[in-house]
């Protein structure tokens, strides 16, 4: 079972009253809690460059307990976290007040950014200021600096992620992010070429009514028809088993499709035999093959062993093999590899199928993946998977933070690595921004013509 968690992403504030509640003592026993369990339980420790990750704790052994307060310090963790990039080690803030942030609220102001074609593009605003503020503008500046200055300075150093166009997306998404009363000079740059700029201040807007309107409530599973027989069929968590009580009301409609789209795109992931629950429907296989796992092994008197073991030891010499990579921390512990076996009485909806992905489509969702990769009827069309997956170790840090780090490593059955590149798309689709502006889905188009010429 693996979880994908929701990951608050807390970016560099100004200086505001905040809580200075953690001792110098307390704050470097956090960072070197969280040093040692990644030393000792990170996963991918052997992509991380050592030398610069102990100098860097080194260093923030003199520098952390400066900190002005409990919010810079835990920013300073999350910035040292970052470096790893991996989406599932994270530092998280308490969850209290005292930690609250606002991201899209700047009183007579609210809009949302997304990353698109690059650029921080506002996709919403308040009713109000839906003239003032078209949709599509692009933020250009930020408290005197470009955007892509800001984000490299500002934004981007703080946010774990273990891929690029995910940091990308985040970076943006959450690019004026602060605390109440927070403090920006924007320039904004309209569709039709007009500059205007904007002092705003995080502050709650009383408006409700936003332009598009924002969805009450994001179905667990949405069902509709599309014409010439293709069922749609959005899953948009695994974190709830009722899904799966939910499929099986719409399975006799089902039956009746020509074809099948499934949507993953919103589907951040929960538990990976959810997924699985209805994966199993649209095949004829009685095994899946899903990921193979690993995890490091730290064995102490192997590791004692190793200090006095050269490579030359470790010819034909297994023991010596063990102790030695013990000794560097890279014994690897391979998990028994079992395909899933399918016991399904039921019948199937084998027909060609269209899975939707992009980058939000993560964890026990890109499991999903793995599972369909050899199913022969089955496309996968849209933008690369979030490429984060595993089992993190959660602990707790002083002051009312945790943190976690990830503990198991997912490949392909064959051994190639997704996490930190993503799934590829069998047919990528990449929208722009008029595409936006249209109000077009072109991976769902791509995918309805893609059925109609593979009937």
């Amino acid at each position: 079972m693996k979880k994908f968690f929701l990951l608050f992403l807390l970016l560099p504030l100004c200086s505001f009253a905040q809580r200075n509640s953690l001792s110098k003592a307390d704050k470097i026993y956090g960072l070197s809690k969280f040093w040692q369990e990644v030393n000792y339980n990170f996963v991918y420790l052997d992509k991380v460059d050592r030398p610069k990750w102990d100098s860097i704790y080194k260093a923030l052994i003199i520098t952390i307990p400066e900190t002005k307060n409990d919010f810079e310090y835990y920013q300073e963790l999350q910035k040292f976290c970052a470096l790893l990039k991996d989406g599932h080690t994270n530092i998280f803030m308490p969850a209290t007040k005292d930690f609250e942030l606002m991201n899209t609220m700047f009183g007579n102001y609210r809009f949302f950014i997304e990353n698109i074609e690059g650029k921080a593009i506002i996709t919403r605003v308040n009713l109000s200021k839906k003239d003032e503020i078209p949709l599509g503008s692009e933020i250009i500046e930020v408290n005197g600096k470009t955007t892509a200055n800001y984000i490299a300075e500002n934004v981007a150093p703080y946010i774990s992620s273990s891929t690029d166009y995910v940091l990308n997306d985040w970076s943006r998404s959450k690019l004026l992010q602060g605390l109440g009363g927070q403090a920006y000079v924007v320039k904004i740059k309209k569709p039709k070429g007009e500059v205007i700029t904007l002092n705003l201040t995080h502050k709650r807007t009383e408006e409700k009514e936003t332009y598009p309107a924002i969805e009450t409530e994001a179905k667990l599973l949405d069902f509709k028809w599309y014409p010439n027989g293709v069922a749609y069929l959005a899953l948009n968590s695994f974190g709830d088993a009722k899904i799966n009580e939910l499929f099986l009301e719409k399975l006799p409609e089902l039956y009746k499709a020509k074809s099948v789209i499934i949507d993953l795109r919103n589907n951040g992931g929960g538990s990976t035999g959810i997924g699985t629950e209805i994966l199993k429907y649209f095949t004829t296989d009685t095994l899946l093959y899903g990921s193979r796992n690993s995890t490091r092994q730290n064995t102490s008197a192997f590791k004692a062993w190793g200090y006095y073991t050269k490579a030359k030891d470790t010819v034909n010499n297994s023991w010596n093999k063990k102790a030695l990579d013990t000794y560097e921390d890279k014994y690897v512990y391979q998990f028994d590899y079992n395909p899933l076996r399918i016991k399904l009485d039921a019948k199937r909806i084998v027909v060609p199928t269209a899975i939707l992905m992009g980058h939000n489509t993560a964890s026990a969702a890109e499991d999903f993946l793995i599972h369909a990769d050899n199913q022969k009827h089955i496309k996968k069309i849209g933008r690369h998977s979030f490429g984060s997956t595993g089992q993190p170790f959660l602990f707790e840090l002083p002051g009312g933070a945790m943190a976690r780090v990830c503990t198991k490593k997912d490949t392909y059955p064959d051994g190639r690595e997704f996490v930190g590149y993503g799934i590829k798309p069998d047919i990528e689709v990449v929208p722009t921004l008029n595409d936006y502006l249209q109000n077009r889905d072109v991976t769902l188009a791509r995918a309805l013509n893609y059925l109609e010429k593979n009937k």
